[in-house]
């Protein structure tokens, strides 16, 4: 089965430079979904052998975007600063063609230290527990059920959420064991206890109804 991996991007040209292309290395089609970058993304992209598309800015509408011009049965979203295991790309395959209908991986973050290795714990745990990993953790559906859940829903935040709590009520939804590697940046820049405090807090008015257009200024002021 055929993998598309889609990229959403907002000025990440370095990161883009450092990690695309292993995205391309392992993948059928890279297409990098840019929200309005006013650097070098875009172009490094290209150059790297994406296909780009661009538009207005939004987690949401820009993994939409980049879904609907993929042509593979197999959609698998990475955030910029997130690698695949070795094999990711072939359990992701495996795993659809057994018949399930997406998942997405475990975590670990690129910083190994004691609170960053505490927070990929804490990650995994919630993970095994909840069944909803999150954005960092490579979501993937295949297309058919991509296209039945509706995709993404347009919120500023918490579509990674959104989306996930829609797919693991589906049979066979998959959770692959080896940990994909995400970037720790904001956790070295606000700290990891301020961070998983920032996020817990997020999740829990979610879940008590408050908007994610509401909760999405909150996060712009506690920031």
């Amino acid at each position: 089965m055929r993998l598309a991996i889609v990229v959403p991007t907002l000025e990440e040209e370095d990161t883009v430079r450092r990690f695309l292309p292993a995205a391309l290395a392992v993948a059928d089609e890279v297409i990098v979904s840019d929200g309005g970058s006013r650097d070098g993304t875009v172009e490094m992209a290209r150059s790297l052998g994406a296909r780009v598309v661009t538009g207005p800015p939004g987690r949401g509408i820009q993994l939409n975007r980049g879904a609907a011009t993929a042509q593979a049965e197999i959609l698998l979203f990475l955030h910029a600063d997130t690698t695949l295991p070795p094999g990711g790309a072939e359990a992701v395959r495996a795993a659809a063609a057994r018949g399930a209908p997406g998942g997405a991986f475990f975590l670990r973050f690129d910083a190994d230290r004691p609170m960053q290795r505490l927070g990929s714990w804490l990650v995994n745990r919630r993970t095994r527990w909840l069944r909803v990993p999150l954005g960092d953790q490579a979501q993937w559906a295949t297309r058919e059920t991509f296209e039945r859940l509706g995709g993404f829903p347009d919120w500023p935040l918490l579509e990674d959420v959104d989306f996930m709590r829609r797919l693991r009520r589906l049979p066979g939804f998959a959770i692959i064991a080896e940990p994909v590697t995400t970037g720790a940046r904001r956790f070295l820049e606000l700290g990891s206890v301020r961070t998983v405090a920032i996020n817990w807090l997020i999740w829990l008015l979610f879940f008590c109804g408050v908007s994610p257009h509401r909760l999405a200024r909150l996060y712009r002021q506690i920031r």
